[in-house]
């Protein structure tokens, strides 16, 4: 098998046209301006070892050389031998909040991303465990179903925001519910993780977290937000503040963490409890102490070991420089008075 490690360095080869179309006009402009400073006929008087066929052989081993150069950073590889690798991991579901009161700004820059930005970190570190979100307002709705392309999760993750989801609330019991049919029958740990800061719940929130404890999976809780209670900021389209939400009577609406029934959650759900701060990544915590749990295999993923072979291009890539450094735009001696004897032009 063959690929590209670096398949977008290929790019650089349509430079090459413009190259070439440039430094056909620049010659052009060239014998322009030698036409006009000398008859054509003295040009030979002039420039008696000007070589116009060496200067074109100079650029045409640049050329080479550069287009080996280009194929050297693509990084051609060529697959050597096929392997199976048993892939072992948890299951982890975050349940992210993406309510309007998750704009709200007492964790920096919002408590919302703040909470990506934390689960972004998350997915760069992980290793073969696989990972779902299921984002939730008034209703939750699998984002991402347990994977292992940590790429693909993070595109998906970096669309998330407040108008995700068309109706507003705070769901935890619909996500939780969710989360607990979206697990497949693998036999591998199985952990949930809310990030909400509680406000507004709706639905019966201990019999969706006893369901998932009947099914051995634990739950986890980390609250964002103030107790106090903050404004929530509105946004236009262009990201400018226009002002903060109101209620029907015009007054602010001000957003405040409901810790008890998260602390409640992570109780009942055999999990922690953890209070989101603007310098802590308590994701990364939880994830520390699950990478304790005992892995479990659910697959067998194929892989091709792959060797590099960059330096079949990169070595007559420097060989074609080194001979076009040597090269003199100017006539051989010798050849020279070959040809004026004969008559000829190098």
């Amino acid at each position: 098998m063959f690929r590209f490690a670096n398949p977008e360095y290929l790019n650089l080869l349509y430079l090459l046209p413009l190259v070439i179309v440039l430094v056909w006009f620049l010659n052009r402009q060239r014998k322009v301006l030698l036409k006009k400073f000398a008859d054509s006929d003295l040009h030979n008087t002039l420039f008696p070892m000007d070589s116009s066929t060496k200067r074109w052989m100079k650029f045409v081993l640049i050329l080479i050389a550069y287009t080996c150069l280009v194929f050297a950073a693509a990084n051609p590889q060529v697959g050597t031998k096929m392997q199976e690798v048993k892939q072992t991991g948890i299951d982890v579901f975050i349940l992210l909040d993406v309510s309007y009161s998750m704009n709200a700004e007492d964790i920096k820059p919002s408590r919302l991303d703040k909470a990506k930005y934390q689960i972004s970190n998350l997915i760069n570190k992980l290793q073969g465990d696989r990972i779902g979100l299921i984002i939730f307002a008034g209703q939750a709705y699998v984002q991402i179903p347990l994977t292992t392309d940590y790429s693909a999760a993070n595109l998906f993750l970096s669309a998330v925001d407040v108008n995700s989801v068309p109706s507003q609330g705070t769901a935890i019991a619909s996500a939780i519910n969710l989360a607990v049919n979206s697990f497949d029958s693998l036999a591998t740990d199985k952990v949930i993780i809310a990030i909400t800061d509680g406000e507004d719940h709706e639905g019966d929130i201990i019999e969706a977290v006893d369901n998932a404890v009947s099914q051995k999976m634990k739950i986890y809780a980390i609250g964002l937000g103030s107790s106090g209670g903050v404004p929530i900021p509105i946004y236009n389209k262009y990201g400018q503040s226009i002002g903060f939400k109101k209620d029907n009577q015009g007054n602010t609406v001000l957003t405040r963490l409901d810790e008890e029934t998260l602390k409640k959650i992570a109780l009942e759900g055999n999990g922690k409890y953890f209070r989101g701060t603007n310098y802590e990544d308590y994701l990364d915590q939880i994830y520390t102490e699950l990478s304790e749990l005992e892995q479990a295999e659910f697959g067998i993923k194929k892989v091709t070991d792959y060797e590099d072979r960059f330096y079949y291009f990169l070595i007559p890539a420097i060989i074609l420089l080194v001979i076009e450094f040597f090269i003199s735009e100017k006539k051989s001696p010798l050849y020279a008075r070959i040809n004026k004897k004969l008559g000829l032009e190098q």
